[in-house]
């Protein structure tokens, strides 16, 4: 690791482990007799206790949010370009936290965990989970830390609906809710490419209808192509065009060549996707993408995103970004909506980005210029 890039982050830091032997009740009827979560923090806890940031990682994300875990790292956690001294959530003001949801395959309990009860690992077997179970297990997490109240909560896609449900759940325990490139509730789309993806990993023949640890197996080509899906639909297509165009790898376009022609985008998501195979578990893919597919915010509110956001008391912030398609402006439109409906204090910004859905992990500069200014407000009052 170059000093450079250790000098520009937090530095090395440490996971730690919550063990928690209360039961969880969870959404679908079922219980965790007990679990694990597993969690870092950045920055210091101030003598008030009112400095704590809450960040919640998206689907394939985890614990390692910024810095570096030895001087070994080639790269810092996932979200290092907003995680750090002097950067948007600036650890010389907050206290982060960061951790790695239930059902993850980074250290937290989850379907690759030993069932108590079998002396196997869950599998398929292992709970549903909803944004609601999540958040639930965030805020025992939180009592664990002495923590009673955020100043902020934190999340993009599949984290900012956390965040969202946060505002619901623990109205009292939230201050400020900042949501970026998310949604009330999945398109149809959506829910289509999610499907694709979890078809793709369950007609792997390793698959074993997800008992493929005990069968010593990894449905590494089904995981694999599910990343690929995935992968395009985070990217907008000038992302793509500028970052690959039609250039080949590979072999030639003039007729008459005897030599295939591989293009540069194929080999990317190939290399993408079998990078992904290699680190994270197919059935923790299909447990976050059906979180993903059942999020609803307004469901119990009779589908009414105002009459559910009137349960909120925090300010909000909310981003967009013009070229993400997966969870297009439009969708984050609905919930400023419903929140100036509703009455909640609520600022709202769509960033000019060619990135697509990708853009809320990249240092934008405008992005980085308004979550900056946001977040020294949140500083301001905690």
């Amino acid at each position: 690791m170059e000093s450079a890039k250790l000098n520009q982050s937090i530095g090395i830091v440490t996971p730690q482990v919550a063990r928690f032997d209360e039961p969880l009740a969870l959404t679908c009827g079922r219980e965790l007799p007990a679990y694990e979560l597993i969690y870092e923090t950045y920055g210091a806890l101030n003598k008030a206790h009112s400095n704590a940031v809450l960040v919640c990682h998206a689907l394939s994300g985890n614990h390692h949010a910024a810095g570096f875990h030895s001087t070994e790292d080639r790269k810092p956690g996932w979200w290092d370009e907003c995680i750090g001294p002097g950067k948007p959530i600036d650890t010389n003001r907050f206290f982060v936290v960061s951790l790695n949801n239930l059902g993850g395959c980074h250290g937290s309990t989850g379907p690759s965990s030993t069932n108590p009860e079998t002396g196997k690992p869950w599998g398929s077997n292992f709970p549903p989970m909803r944004a609601r179970d999540w958040v639930h297990s965030q805020a025992r997490l939180a009592q664990r830390l002495e923590i009673d109240c955020w100043a902020a909560v934190i999340g993009g896609s599949l984290g900012g609906m956390q965040a969202m449900r946060w505002s619901l759940e623990f109205p009292d325990r939230i201050k400020h809710c900042i949501v970026i490139a998310a949604a009330l509730k999945l398109s149809a789309q959506n829910l289509a490419f999610n499907e694709v993806a979890r078809q793709a990993i369950e007609s792997d023949p390793e698959f074993f209808s997800g008992s493929y640890q005990d069968h010593a197996k990894v449905p590494s080509r089904g995981l694999a192509l599910a990343r690929m899906i995935g992968h395009i639909t985070y990217l907008s297509d000038d992302a793509m065009a500028n970052k690959f165009g039609r250039d080949l790898r590979s072999g030639s376009l003039i007729p008459g060549e005897e030599t295939t022609p591989e293009f540069q985008v194929q080999s990317y998501l190939r290399h993408q996707g079998s990078r992904f195979s290699g680190s994270f578990d197919a059935n923790t893919y299909i447990l976050m993408t059906r979180a993903l597919d059942y999020f609803d915010l307004a469901l119990e509110h009779g589908n009414d995103p105002v009459a559910a956001f009137r349960q909120a008391k925090c300010s909000f912030l909310v981003m967009s970004f013009s070229t993400d398609w997966r969870f297009s402006p439009e969708r984050s439109r609905e919930i400023v909506n419903a929140l100036v409906e509703a009455g909640r204090p609520v600022s709202y910004t769509e960033i000019d980005a060619n990135e697509g859905h990708d853009a809320f992990l990249l240092p934008i500069p405008r992005y980085m210029d308004i979550f900056s200014a946001y977040m020294r407000r949140v500083g301001e009052q905690d």
